[in-house]
């Protein structure tokens, strides 16, 4: 082919196609050096030095390997933190409660490097967008798996001679953060900000997914649904069910793969159960369905001023891929005077609440990681009580601040360390109000948010907003180092306290347009499109 007709190809090329798509096709194939690939990470020169000299070879190769190093690495800093715990066990009790911590975290880390490996080995092209969508979810995870690793080990003050677990945690989270970038950067495809698909396409005029059968099932609240099940077992104090506690029932559920068989379906009878419930990473496609909020109640007391991690202080903790609570509330009782302490923590992926309570103070809701979804719910509390690193939509729910132990309310702290992870909190056609006993005190000042890491991500949208909220409605962290790295959005929100004339005017707030406030729905943000139907929770893919 002559240097011509070369030129003339390259031209049409461009002119055919966008250039993300251009780039898509091309780089299964074009060969590039090191620095040109790691030249789109956040320390690029670190990313050179994982990759062996005079290598080039092309974007997907790069990605691949980065990842499989990576795995590796979490591997290799498992086995050293079983190692840590295995050897030491008088450490004071806080330190070995961050260190169980880290290894959970560790072990889900690899889990989730392994399914990303073995999706990105198994093709030579590119991938379909929903498994793009999966192996973003998992770089994006393992971060905050990183980073809630090292907070737990500080907040312990953890130090033992002869196993400097700081030094490996900084070098993964490095490494993991430059597997996002090139993944993100080469892999992830340019998705159209202000899509919306049409409502009345999935949802009938009862709130039910039009495609559901209304007389197959009914579970506890009264609500019918047409439901593929595995098992379905009732919980009941007085005995008149298969189990008296929750965690039985659970421990009962069928270890999964995936849910292509249908949900294991726990039905919570009435009653105030006082337990601290985990649903298992191995535990998949659980749905549990109580009778109603403030009927079937899950009530624990762990805090961080009792002792605990704010990680494992949770009522209700959450890893289970793919679980479904309905018609349950979950409190935390620790009280306003202890800190951290969480009703629920959710790092399972595909995960939905409907008509839900989260009670509690500081950290009420740990929205942990991956992908979920909350609908028709109440989330009461005071300091930063909706928090964590997940890609989370919260729909047509009441949010209530309550009365802090200072005069200061925050009602979100979102987690996002990485200007790569998709992850952030989306709070749509939502009600934030005072609790009864706030809207009774004077001089506590309330804020739609804070930025708990640099890149932090939070847009309110369509939303109910009371007379508490702030004139500023945000709140800086304790240094302005985030504010022009954070991304912070309102749009189209009423009610006294959605004045923005007085917001903060900092570069990382925006009042959004409605192309910007679509990329942060149902179907684009948490591509809720694909799976919410099976857990025949109702939604609204799109804006009002």
């Amino acid at each position: 082919m002559t240097r011509s007709i070369i030129i003339l190809f390259l031209l049409i090329s461009f002119t055919c196609f966008p250039f993300e798509t251009l780039s898509q096709i091309d780089s299964a194939s074009r060969v590039i050096s090191p620095e040109n690939a790691c030249s789109v990470t956040p320390n690029p020169n670190f990313c050179m030095s994982l990759i062996p000299p005079q290598t080039r070879t092309n974007f997907h190769d790069y990605v691949r390997f980065l990842v499989n190093k990576s795995l590796d690495q979490s591997a290799s800093f498992s086995s050293l933190i079983d190692h840590v715990i295995k050897g030491n066990a008088t450490l004071p009790p806080l330190a070995m409660a961050a260190l169980n911590d880290c290894l959970l975290l560790s072990q889900l880390t690899t889990d989730f490097l392994a399914s990303s490996s073995t999706t990105l080995n198994g093709t030579d092209s590119s991938l379909p967008n929903e498994q793009v969508d999966m192996v973003h979810t998992l770089l994006s995870a393992i971060i905050t798996n990183q980073q809630t690793c090292y907070d737990g080990l500080t907040q312990a003050s953890f130090s033992h001679r002869g196993h400097n677990l700081y030094a490996p945690l900084v070098n993964g989270s490095r490494l993991y953060s430059a597997s996002l970038a090139l993944f993100t950067h080469y892999w992830v495809p340019k998705l159209e900000p202000g899509r919306q698909l049409l409502d009345e396409l999935k949802v009938a005029p009862d709130g039910l997914p039009r495609w559901v059968d209304k007389e197959i099932f009914r579970h506890g609240s009264g609500r019918r649904m047409d439901l593929q099940t595995v098992g379905n077992v009732v919980v009941a104090q007085d005995g008149s069910g298969n189990y008296r506690t929750i965690t039985d029932a659970i421990a009962a559920a069928p270890f999964k793969s995936d849910g292509g068989s249908g949900y294991f379906v726990i039905h919570v009878k009435a009653g105030e159960y006082q337990e601290q419930v985990t649903i298992d990473k191995k535990k998949k496609y659980i749905m549990m369905v109580g009778d109603g909020i403030g009927k079937t109640i899950i009530t624990g007391s762990r805090s961080v001023g009792g002792g605990s991690t704010t990680f494992n202080s949770a009522t209700l903790a959450v890893q289970g891929e793919g679980f479904v609570a309905i018609g349950i509330t979950v409190r935390n009782t620790a009280g306003p005077a202890k800190g951290q302490a969480v009703a629920v923590r959710n790092g399972a992926d595909l995960s939905a609440f409907y008509q839900c309570s989260f009670e509690g103070y500081q950290d009420t809701l740990y929205a942990y990681s991956l992908r979920q979804f909350y609908r028709e719910c109440d989330i009461y509390g005071t300091v930063d009580f909706i928090f964590g690193n997940a890609a989370a939509v919260f729909q047509n729910c009441n949010i209530y601040a309550r009365l802090p132990p200072g005069k200061l309310n925050t009602v979100t702290a979102q987690g996002r360390s990485d200007p790569n992870q998709n992850t952030g909190t989306s709070i749509v056609n939502c009600n934030i109000l005072a609790g009864p006993e706030l809207s009774k005190a004077t001089n506590v000042r309330t804020f739609l948010g804070r930025p708990w890491r640099p890149y932090s991500r939070t847009v309110v949208m369509q939303s109910n907003l009371g007379s508490l909220i702030d004139p500023a409605g945000w709140l800086a962290w304790s240094s302005s180092s985030a504010l022009g790295t954070l991304y912070y959005g309102e749009y189209g929100n009423r009610g006294p306290g959605a004045d923005t004339s007085r917001r903060v005017k900092w570069p990382g707030f925006h009042l959004m347009m409605a192309n910007d406030a679509g990329g942060f729905t149902v179907s684009n943000f948490v591509h809720g499109d694909v799976w919410l139907p099976k857990t025949t929770v109702p939604f609204t893919g799109g804006l009002a």
